[in-house]
């Protein structure tokens, strides 16, 4: 076996791989000594078929297919032994057609996408903007709202007001506002808040049972859809509907804000945690820090990501990587889809690049034990979602399951790995840190 790699440019390879009978000859033979032992012809016993028919009905495909396990094991040894870094995988070249009926040695060509070469220093020269949201009155109040409603009683008032769902029964009206024969007859609900017509939420607002309300669909329903899924009529039909309709309220509901007392705090901290409504608001702060510190980091890393992929300006094996997705990628892909696709995938590759980078350059690990403790962690999670306390033993056989799945396992480790890489962002870089709103930190227009 003969291997040689061509260097195209710095970020193009092909690898050729030459192969001869002394280097497939015998994985061939023993394979078709291992079809022999199983294969049935009529006249013969089982297992007793003369090789050489062996060889005439299924000699090519087991020769194709150990010539097939020869090159893969070739080519990812040549690249690890020789330690080549690479970008997806080798892939065949389009005109490397193969005579296996008339030659017995062949040469294989193989393109190769090489790993970019970068340098990239971390310390207090680099600076990142470190942005934290200012959890300040205003923002307990509005969580203290959403609190309150969550868990909040339903009641039927006697009269809507503009947050209540109507249940309404819905009939069709004709041109001289009578009840049209055969036309639409539908129960239904009605939430007043979500309507985007104001006329329409004016004439709901307020209105009382058995009150009969009339209303043309096109203030009731903002589109064809909905007005095919609210009155039950065909799509085609809806798109031209502008009937009047009656709405006759059956029913009233409203969800009443729950009270602040000790039973709300209970109900969400355990008896006897939180014992007034001081408490409480300092509960739902200090919460509210941990919750946005989670997404302070996720902005920090887009932030991080996005400096750096622009300044370092890593440069791939676009076009080779381009023919390997679309080789590899399950469903086809058009041209067209590939070209608006790619530049995010690009973008994303680069990242992955620097964040491998980062890892290598600071001999960053993740262990066995570290990973199974993760797991654990995402256990117990699990469990406590529904007040629950898993058993350690099981919390232990549960986590043996999940790192056995290499899909699970991997996802464990990539995710500790990134945590470490963000770690070490903020140990070793400078950040300029800021408190801003909730509006600001969202990108929410006041």
């Amino acid at each position: 076996m003969n291997i040689t790699k061509k260097d195209i440019d710095a970020l193009n390879a092909e690898l050729s791989i030459t192969l001869a009978p002394q280097d497939y000859e015998e994985r061939v033979n023993d394979a078709i000594k291992k079809v022999q032992k199983q294969a049935a012809m009529p006249g013969f016993r089982a297992g007793k078929v003369p090789v050489g028919l062996i060889k005439k009905q299924y000699g090519k495909s087991i020769l194709v297919d150990e010539i097939n396990k020869i090159l893969n094991d070739s080519l990812y040894n040549y690249i690890n032994d020789n330690k080549i870094e690479i970008l997806g995988n080798p892939m065949p070249k389009a005109d490397s057609a193969v005579d296996f009926d008339n030659k017995t040695e062949w040469t294989f060509d193989y393109e190769l996408g090489l790993s970019p070469q970068f340098d990239l220093k971390l310390d207090n020269s680099q600076s990142f903007t470190y942005n934290t949201v200012k959890v300040d009155d205003e923002l307990v109040e509005k969580y203290l709202k959403d609190v309150k409603r969550n868990y909040g009683k339903p009641s039927n008032p006697e009269v809507a007001e503009s947050k209540d769902v109507l249940y309404i029964d819905i009939v069709e009206l004709d041109a001289d506002g009578s009840i049209k024969p055969g036309g639409v007859f539908k129960s239904t609900s009605i939430g007043i808040d979500r309507l985007k017509n104001e006329a329409a939420k004016a004439k709901l607002t307020g209105a009382k049972k058995e009150d009969k309300i009339v209303i043309n669909a096109n203030e009731l329903y903002d589109s064809a859809v909905d007005k095919s899924i609210s009155l039950g009529i065909d799509k085609e039909l809806a798109e031209t509907f502008d009937a009047n309709l009656q709405l006759t309220v059956k029913n009233i509901a409203r969800m009443e804000d729950a009270e602040l007392n000790q039973e709300l705090f209970d109900k969400l901290y355990g008896a006897g945690n939180v014992n007034s409504e001081e408490e409480f608001r300092e509960k739902i702060k200090a919460e509210l820090g941990v919750m946005f510190a989670q997404d302070t980091d996720r902005k920090f890393v887009e932030t991080v990501e996005k400096t750096l992929v622009d300044k370092l300006g890593i440069r791939l094996p676009d076009e080779f990587l381009k023919r390997w997705l679309m080789a590899v990628n399950e469903k086809p892909l058009t041209k067209e889809q590939l070209d608006a696709e790619y530049p995010a995938y690009a973008r994303s590759m680069q990242w992955k690049l620097i964040e491998n980078k980062i890892i290598k350059d600071n001999s960053i690990t993740v262990t066995a034990e570290e990973a199974k403790e993760e797991a654990g962690r995402f256990i117990r999670s699990q469990y406590a979602r529904y007040g629950q306390t898993p058993d350690e033993a099981e919390v232990s056989k549960i986590a043996d399951s999940i790192l056995s799945k290499q899909e699970e396992a991997q996802k464990i480790y990539e995710g500790l790995y990134s945590q470490k890489v963000l770690n070490l962002l903020k140990t070793n870089c400078k950040l300029d840190t800021k408190e801003v709103s909730y509006n600001e930190f969202f990108g929410i227009s006041e």
